[in-house]
């Protein structure tokens, strides 16, 4: 039986609000942050003494996505639209005026920006032209989460009408619409071998859907005791890790999802507040975590 040790390695704080989203960097050991305040940061992960402000939006920011082949990190500020930056330059390269509703999501997949919107639509934009291309819209409620299968090239929107519903990459069609949260689905994350598609949801539960079983639910896993707001599988996706507002963080075998371990205040001085986000790093497998308590903590994960 696997069995996992966890130490917390660092606490990073600067933030001024919650801290809603993480991505990672052109440098292995960076990462970039942004919340409430408006702030966007980029953390060293060798230094949390440091934090360097690269952008500062008026609004608060759900969505950030970093676009490794450009160096380029997508904002998303709430109810205005997306700005480009240049990150090391902090400079902002163009923005376009998108919407007037909250920005939940940006993800990437080749030469296309998928982006979930709280009115319920998905932009797609040309990445290159910085250009939208198409406007998805499916349900009547808020588009919260995307996730990208490159293997059946589908991608999967969560929405707040306890649904997700899976386009296809290159026509931008409706193939599915799956049916079983009974409440907002905040995350959804495809297995990285494209075989299985995770859910988390506002129920606690987190759920399994096999994709090559035309997404017949899996696994119907009671997860956490309140909202699961964020999923994350390991760099050698052996496991799986869920974030919730029970303020807790736990860890999943990810063939069987069995429950391997729980991070929480009592048990490794976790977060006392709501947690987010996680970002899985590949330096020394430590587990990064943002909550609405302003902070950022780095786990380090082992198996024994």
């Amino acid at each position: 039986m696997t069995k996992l040790s966890v130490q917390k390695t660092d606490t990073f704080s600067g933030h001024r609000d919650c801290v809603y989203t993480l991505q990672p960097a052109l440098r292995p050991n960076h990462f970039f942050s942004a919340g409430g305040d408006g702030m966007v940061v980029q953390w060293d992960l060798a230094r949390p003494d440091w934090g360097e402000v690269v952008a500062q939006v008026p609004a608060s920011v759900y969505a950030i996505a970093y676009d490794s082949a450009d160096n380029q990190l997508w904002v998303g500020q709430n109810y205005e639209g997306i700005q480009r930056i240049a990150p090391y330059e902090k400079q902002t390269i163009s923005s376009i005026r998108l919407t007037s509703a909250a920005i939940f999501d940006i993800q990437f997949f080749e030469d296309q920006a998928f982006i979930a919107l709280s009115d319920g639509v998905v932009t797609v934009m040309d990445k290159d032209r910085f250009a939208v291309r198409k406007h998805l819209k499916a349900g009547a409620q808020s588009a919260r989460c995307i996730s990208i299968n490159p293997v059946s090239r589908e991608f999967a929107v969560g929405y707040s009408d306890h649904t997700i519903r899976i386009f296809g990459l290159d026509d931008h069609l409706l193939h599915h619409t799956l049916v079983s949260h009974t409440n907002s689905v905040f995350t959804v994350h495809y297995s990285p071998d494209g075989r299985y598609l995770l859910s988390g949801s506002r129920d606690a539960h987190l759920k399994v859907w096999n994709v090559t079983d035309n997404y017949q639910l899996h696994q119907d896993v009671v997860a956490h005791l309140f909202a699961i707001n964020h999923i994350v599988y390991s760099p050698d996706a052996r496991w799986a890790a869920t974030c919730s507002m029970d303020k807790s963080i736990k860890i999943w075998d990810a063939e069987t999802f069995r429950l391997l371990k729980v991070i929480d205040r009592a048990r490794h001085a976790g977060h006392g507040t709501s947690i987010n986000k996680l970002l899985w790093s590949g330096v020394e497998n430590q587990l990064v975590s943002a909550g609405d308590d302003k902070r950022i903590a780095v786990w380090t994960i082992k198996s024994s």
